[in-house]
């Protein structure tokens, strides 16, 4: 199972470069992929399989995969279908398709992703794959950017299946605490009780019932619409639907019985079923008239696999592979028409059965089954779910007759609708004027049509562009044909549900009740066809619309996030400043005021030093608030900065010393060189006088971060872990430095989040400011006009610096030192594991020694120093971080921890290496990245625009 996992990711991978060697013909290879994972399910279909990876064992985070009989039918399905629809996507797609590579990937790891959720054990992992099917569909229902009605689309169904995830995400986590475990399989083997597992539950199915389109979170389904064919024909009747239908069918044997279960699934399916086929009969573009009978399918399947009973459960997964056979051809057809008659307007087809015979026999089998007639799989499915709702004494009289109805009604629907799509798609009407237009619904995509009645033209489909829909239609009549071989493959998972025997499948169960409601049921629905003239689509929808609401609700939240915003955020720094402080004074001080108190002790100095640093910073600080020169509140303020430094060395903590002072000191070069373009003073008109509520709002917050910080560290009940983390540090991370090891190994995770957002701010921050040109590295000496390689300087730059600036003594200095200091570097960065240092001062140090090379020789020294794009580094930097959660799996330690490797070599004898410095070499890059990337966009950038303003003839020397 984890290498079915890996090959999909490998072939998402390689998907773009195969289609920019073989065009269109590389969804072939790609095909092999899913083909070749599906025989690897059938051959393993009768033996259950587990996996374990372990993770974090100890807050029960592994990749744990289960393979059983559900977990074979979905799987069969996906890969299976996939491996169809990519063969489909070689006819479907032209060679100069854009963006054809990426939606090949997209495609290939859709697959795979819903492997991953289907085979999940672990809860949080199946959420994880969850909303990996959620993003693909966003990018695939999405494919055709340019157009408007792809982009509401996709992102219409990415916030509606977005907030059920969500909702699920909450669900799993009440569960998994309330369970004691996040595992499926122990929880369906003793479920837990209680109000808080009957919220989970209703959160859990809010998922389900979203990814699976039920009413009234139905909408985004037809609206996906507007996605290429091959994606809807997969996604929306093969995969990604299915995925709320597998979740409720794998926990309906543990809360089927569960007070919310019911009146939510069978509520909510049986109403999708009726409104969603009504639908059907309605709109007259043949993807739509499936999209509405997908969501009403999905309504009967949900019915089935949440009643609860092994008959129902038998019933729901027949229907799943029924459904997924007729609703993926059919869906495949409508591309070849769409494809070949440029319209898939119902009103405008005709005489396409004379013209397209093979075609034409292809969706009048797969509508059969969809329509429940026999000899197909659909008939055998319909039969086996009317036979277990009439048996379901899990429920009481009247709703029990309640549920039948209302599968009986939704049924007859069903043969309505599929007739019309054969009638609308294939019938010779003749030639009709084109009727008045219907108003527009806002997701259903517009169809092309004649511009004249002159005759249908139709380009026949070739051999391969038909072989996806015939072999699904076929395979549809073939399990129709071969029931018991069917049920003995699907009767296991049924035999999970605790209930009495229940019957086998078959085509033929006798002169039933049975039968004789699936004759009533098609009669009725022939006659629901001879009578779709009353059901044409009005300007005001009978049963309202589901989309406007949806819009009316976006509007709604618009309306009030610009109303909180203007309330909040008036432009005004120091009012946003103020809200944000008086929430810190107001929040604890009432919370400490109600809670309980505890005896706070105050200690107010270990050595008369840390007094008086105290004192120096808080001279400083006031000193900021008066001074009116802009450089010397800036110094001031970096004093406070470096008396952090010192208190930090003064209670033992060198590593956090080094940082502070290394950090201090950039950010000072930082502020000097953004107050450049400022004048050296405060500007009269900007000056405030002393204002008593800011002193009071300051003196308020220091207070109440003072008592908040005696009181955390008072109210601790539990023996400290501090004393632990040395030895922890050096057994599961090879390091002394606990400070270091714990931000590469223990903690690794938070590290890499905030490198993450560290080069985040860079890219932002110097997109900013290179409005028009981001990449690149910087300009080397001798790009500008200017350059004179005769001359004599010290550094290679510093000639080209002016007279005026240029100062010998520093670029002597810069000259001897700068080797020093990345030497300085590189020992911080190699020592930093078992004494201070770390990556980040190295990175730190060698960002200073870059900066001082900028100092002495101007904006073209940087190029000199490091000519590459600080980009690049920065995407070096952060992908070695994350390759290291590989590499620690492949030495057999958790991800993002500490494979130790120890070698004697014969020369340098014992040596121990860790993977963690891997990570740290990431960190070290980054933070070398992000210094450079902020020298060259607020330092030679800004140098750039100051020279072109004093000179504006000057030529060259701009670019940054």
């Amino acid at each position: 199972m984890l290498a079915i996992l890996l090959v999909h990711a490998a072939a998402a991978l390689v998907a773009p470069l195969g289609v920019r060697a073989l065009g269109r013909n590389a969804f072939y290879p790609l095909a092999a992929v899913p083909l070749g994972s599906s025989a690897w399910v059938i051959a393993n279909w009768s033996e259950p399989q587990r996996v374990r990876l372990t993770w974090a064992p100890s807050i029960g985070l592994n990749i744990d995969l289960r393979f059983d009989t559900l977990a074979a039918i979905l799987c069969l399905l996906v890969l299976g279908i996939g491996a169809l629809v990519l063969v489909y996507c070689a006819r479907y797609f032209e060679n100069d398709e854009p963006r054809l590579g990426v939606f090949a990937a997209e495609l290939v790891a859709f697959a795979g992703a819903m492997f991953g959720l289907v085979t999940s054990d672990n809860m949080v992992l199946l959420y994880v794959f969850w909303e990996a099917t959620t993003v693909l569909s966003f990018l695939l229902i999405g494919h055709n950017a340019e157009q408007a009605a792809s982009r509401r689309a996709a992102i219409q169904a990415l916030l509606v299946t977005g907030a059920g995830g969500l909702a699920m995400l909450a669900g799993i986590v009440v569960l998994g605490t309330a369970n004691g475990s996040y595992l499926l399989s122990d929880l369906l083997s003793g479920a837990p009780s209680g109000t808080a597992v009957d919220v989970a539950v209703a959160l859990l199915l809010v998922g389900a019932l979203t990814k699976s389109a039920v009413v009234p979170l139905h909408f985004w389904l037809p609206g996906a619409m507007a996605a290429p064919t091959p994606v809807s024909a997969y996604l929306h009747a093969a995969a990604m639907v299915k995925a709320g239908v597998y979740l409720i069918a794998r926990l309906a044997p543990a809360f089927a019985q569960n007070p919310v279960w019911h009146p939510l699934v069978l509520t909510l399916g049986l109403a999708s079923m009726l409104l969603a086929g009504l639908r059907a009969l309605q709109v007259v573009d043949l993807k739509l008239v499936l999209a509405f009978g997908t969501v009403s399918q999905l309504g009967f399947l949900i019915v089935l696999v949440g009643l609860g009973t092994p008959a129902a459960a038998l019933a729901g997964v027949t229907m799943i592979v029924a459904h997924a056979l007729f609703k993926a051809s059919l869906f495949l057809v409508v591309g070849i028409i769409d494809h070949g008659a440029g319209t898939r307007d119902l009103r405008r087809l005709s005489g396409l059965g004379r013209r397209a015979p093979v075609l034409c026999a292809t969706a009048i089998l797969a509508a059969l089954s969809m329509a429940g007639i026999p000899p197909l799989l659909g008939f055998v499915g319909k039969e086996s779910a009317l036979s277990a709702v009439l048996d379901a004494d899990i429920l009481a009289a009247p709703a029990r007759g309640a549920v039948f109805a209302g599968v009986v009604l939704g049924s007859m629907l069903t043969v309505g609708y599929s007739i019309r799509f054969v009638w609308g798609a294939f019938a010779d009407k003749g030639v009709e004027p084109d009727p008045a237009p219907l108003p527009h619904h806002p997701s259903e995509v517009p169809v092309a049509g004649r511009e004249s009645e002159d005759r249908l033209r139709w380009q026949p489909p070739g051999a391969l562009f038909l072989a996806a829909p015939v072999t699904l239609a076929a395979a549809s009549l073939a399990a129709g044909l071969a029931p018991s071989w069917l049920d003995a493959r699907l009767r296991p998972y049924a035999e999970t549900f605790a209930g009495p025997p229940f019957s086998h499948l078959a085509l033929w169960h006798g002169f039933t009740s049975v039968l004789a409601w699936t004759l009533l049921i098609i009669a009725v629905g022939v006659g629901l066809y001879r009578l779709r003239a009353r059901f044409t689509e009005s300007a005001h929808p009978r049963l309202g619309n589901a989309d406007r609401a949806y819009d009316a609700t976006l509007r709604a939240m618009d309306t009030l996030s610009l109303r909180m915003t203007g309330t909040v955020q008036r432009g005004s720094l120091p009012l946003s400043q103020a809200a944000i402080l008086v929430t810190l004074i107001i929040l604890p001080t009432v919370l400490l005021a109600l809670g309980t108190r505890t005896g706070v002790t105050l200690r107010l100095w270990d050595s008369p030093l840390q007094a008086a640093v105290g004192v120096i910073m808080a001279v400083a600080a006031l000193a900021a608030t008066v001074l009116r020169n802009r450089l010397a509140s800036v110094l001031v303020v970096g004093v406070t900065g470096y008396g952090s430094g010192v208190i930090f060395a003064l209670h033992g903590a060198p590593d956090l010393a080094l940082t502070q002072f290394l950090v201090e000191t950039l950010t000072l070069v930082i502020f000097v060189l953004v107050l450049r373009a400022f004048p050296a003073r405060i500007e009269a008109r900007r000056r405030t006088a002393f204002k008593i509520r800011r002193a009071i709002l300051a003196a308020g917050t220091g207070t109440v971060v003072a008592v908040l910080t005696g009181f955390a560290v008072a109210a601790r009940t539990a023996e400290p872990v501090w004393p632990r983390i040395p030895e922890a540090a050096y057994t599961f991370g090879g390091g002394k430095n606990a400070l270091n090891v714990l931000l590469v190994d223990l903690r690794a995770w938070d590290t890499l989040g905030e490198i993450s957002v560290l080069v985040v701010a860079a890219t932002g921050v110097a997109s900013l400011v290179f409005r028009s040109r981001r990449f690149g590295s910087a300009p080397r000496a001798a790009d500008s006009p200017d350059y004179d390689p005769e001359l004599v300087s010290w550094l290679p730059a510093g000639r080209l610096v002016d007279r005026a600036d240029r100062s010998m003594v520093l670029q002597i200095t810069t000259r001897l030192v700068f080797p020093t200091i990345m030497v300085l570097s590189v020992y911080f960065f190699f020592s930093g594991h078992n004494a201070p240092g770390g990556g980040f001062a190295g990175g730190l140090t060698a960002g200073l020694a870059l900066t001082l090379r900028y100092l002495a020789g101007g904006r073209y020294e940087l190029g000199e120093a490091l000519p590459v794009d600080a980009g690049h580094v920065l995407g070096a930097g952060l992908t070695l971080a994350a390759g290291t959660a590989v590499s620690s799996l492949l030495l057999g330690a958790p991800p993002l921890s500490s494979a130790i490797i120890e070698v004697s070599l014969p020369v340098v004898g014992h040596v121990k290496v860790v993977t963690a410095l891997l990570f740290d070499l990431g960190v070290y890059l980054i933070v070398v990245g992000l210094v450079l990337d902020v020298l060259r966009s607020l330092g030679a950038r800004l140098d750039s625009e100051l020279a072109d303003a004093d000179t504006p003839a000057t030529k060259g020397g701009s670019g940054a």
